[in-house]
């Protein structure tokens, strides 16, 4: 069965619907969304920094002088690598695991992240990178170990 311990990860493709702010918390809430059906929700908390530098890269807004995932695009693009997925692959309490998938020129490289950097930097790109959920945390609320 898909998402047994042993068998290989199965991922949904997630779209970002909203970043916001609830008053009185202080910390953005990152709603995500699969993008086909049966379009069940994933949502967590981020830091105030990565929650507006999100709500940008949503927006496509540039800054005077780059922030810290502007940069690192630039820096990626520089370099010619690619992004070529975010997945987030874990859950221990309310924090989430994530992953970028990078292909370079010596070939791919699988890097750890927290998911607010992998998203921000996935909308980035000039061609956005899929932001891909492992099934497991769509179809439960317990911790999920990284396959």
């Amino acid at each position: 069965m898909a998402g047994d311990e042993g068998s290989e990860p199965q991922f949904r493709v997630m779209d970002v619907m909203s970043v916001t702010v609830e008053l009185p918390d202080q910390y953005p809430l990152v709603t995500l969304q699969e993008a086909e059906p049966p379009l069940r929700e994933l949502s967590f908390r981020v830091g105030l920094p990565e929650g507006v530098a999100l709500a940008y890269a949503l927006r496509g807004v540039s800054t005077p002088r780059p922030l810290t995932h502007e940069l690192f695009t630039t820096v990626l693009q520089r370099l010619r690598a690619d992004l070529i997925a975010v997945r987030l692959v874990s859950r221990q309490g309310s924090t989430y695991g994530a992953e970028m998938d990078v292909m370079t020129a010596q070939g791919r490289e699988v890097v750890p992240c927290r998911p607010s950097d992998g998203i921000v930097l996935a909308a980035r790109q000039v061609v956005a990178a899929p932001i891909l959920a492992d099934e497991r945390l769509l179809a439960g609320t317990g911790d999920v170990t990284p396959q």
